[in-house]
């Protein structure tokens, strides 16, 4: 299974480690973490400036989504309906 987290971006369930709130990165250590992350190129905004709504946590990058926590985790529990 995939996630849709903004724009035309999609990434596999399994590589999802976690999805938090843009609010949670107002705490130093977690400001601190993104920086690092951003400084070695790790973080990918798929979303337009001041936009963003929630960071998802991947195996291999942080995606900066305009996609709100709530929503994706609704689309993680959806299932395809044919």
């Amino acid at each position: 299974m995939f996630l849709h987290l903004g724009g035309d971006v999609v990434v596999p369930k399994r590589d999802i480690i976690a999805i938090f709130d843009i609010q949670t990165a107002l705490s130093p250590a977690t400001r601190e973490f993104i920086e690092i992350a951003r400084d070695e190129g790790f973080v990918r905004n798929i979303s337009d400036h001041n936009k963003e709504k929630s960071y998802v946590l991947t195996a291999k990058e942080i995606f900066l989504s305009p996609i709100s926590c709530t929503t994706l985790k609704k689309r993680s529990e959806k299932l395809f309906e044919y």
